[in-house]
């Protein structure tokens, strides 16, 4: 076998040194797909096929990649040090479209944009995640009910393929690559020195199944990036924090899985405590058990030191959130709620204290 440095993975795999990890991925399972002994009978398809699998298990990791370009270059530790790498790939088709809100309100409703997707022969159903957008509104509204229409972005069912990500077959197949484990064993001891290692396969990116022929629209995930229509009906007498779901509307899954709900959330912003206001209605209701505790237990003056801070924290972060006045009953009871919440954390805290108190007491009387 070859030594390390007679080793060119770059061009084992046919790609640039300054190739992406997409592009590796790619070179790849192109030259698996040739080289399989499953398909490839020739006598050196085997050795060749392990070849190009120990060359993408070395390229397609940032740290062996350094690693490797840097015995290349002859010198050996250039390879260490941070972790940055500056060989990025293209992101998946499945993640998140939208970076940022992908709402937009005033848009005409037909507008459509779709991006350009990778094909994959990858098998993974997975079910839709749900679209979140929150919708503030004014008191009036939030009490007379309102109705509003909008176009936003989230992943649809590829009409082509119909969802499968196949054109030809509804059906998955075993992955040619890995034979359906989802990953492959490759013999590293040549290069760094240790035995064989596990990478996840890179044709079915571990699920060990690949649609039979990747649909050309969506890449063969089944779904593609578009822009829908909905209309948002807020009830009357709705809340800050009550939540409108519209099933079905939200991101749709991948290889015909399940898609997620629109799920709307309401805000009223006078209704709405502020972070601050919030933390200091805890604060103070932290505090309140020290003080009823200590009249229970005789001893208010003990914890005085307690619940005195707490209570001065709790105003100065009420005052700093912004103004107690001019609020609606909504409000209010939201505010009390925070109280409530920070009372029974301090509860807790409390009966804590006032029991160690109580031992501590009891043990030096009898002593």
């Amino acid at each position: 076998m070859a030594s390390m440095n007679e080793k060119d993975y770059y061009s084992i795999l046919g790609v640039s040194e300054s190739a992406t990890t997409d592009e590796i991925r790619k070179a790849f399972q192109k030259k698996a797909r040739t080289l399989h002994p499953d398909v490839n009978k020739e006598p050196d398809a085997e050795e060749r096929f392990k070849e190009v699998s120990e060359a993408y298990a070395v390229l397609s990791d940032a740290d062996k990649r350094r690693r490797y370009d840097a015995m290349r270059s002859g010198a050996p530790f250039a390879g260490y040090g941070s972790s940055t790498s500056s060989y990025g790939g293209s992101g998946s088709y499945g993640e998140d479209p939208f970076g940022g809100s992908p709402f937009d309100w005033g848009f005409p409703f037909g507008t459509t944009s779709r991006r350009t997707a990778s094909r994959s022969r990858a098998y993974r159903p997975k079910a839709g995640a749900d679209v979140v957008y929150e919708m503030s509104i004014d008191e009036e509204m939030a009490h007379n009910g309102a109705r509003r229409g909008m176009t936003f972005q989230r992943y649809a069912t590829c009409n082509h393929c119909h969802g499968t990500g196949s054109v030809e077959s509804a059906h998955a197949e075993t992955c040619p690559t890995c034979g359906g484990t989802g990953h492959m064993t490759v013999d590293l001891a040549s290069l760094f020195g240790f035995g064989v290692m596990d990478i996840t396969c890179p044709e079915c990116e571990g699920s060990g199944k690949v649609v039979a022929n990747p649909c050309e629209v969506c890449g063969g995930s089944g779904r593609v990036l578009t822009a829908s229509e909905i209309v948002i009906d807020i009830p009357a007498d709705s809340h800050d924090g009550d939540v409108v779901r519209i099933s079905g509307m939200g991101n749709a899954g991948t290889n015909g899985s399940e898609s997620g709900d629109f799920v709307c959330r309401v805000a009223v912003p006078s209704e709405h405590v502020s972070p601050m206001q919030a933390r200091g209605f805890h604060t103070i209701g932290f505090a309140i058990p020290f003080m009823l505790l200590g009249l229970l237990w005789g001893s208010v003056m003990s914890t005085f030191g307690w619940w005195i801070v707490l209570l001065a924290f709790g105003v100065i972060m009420l005052v700093q959130g912004g103004p107690l006045t001019g609020h609606g009953q909504r409000w209010w009871r939201n505010a009390l709620s925070a109280v409530l919440s920070g009372a029974s954390s301090g509860l807790t805290f409390a009966l804590f204290f006032f029991l160690v108190s109580s031992c501590n007491a009891a043990l030096w009387g009898y002593r």
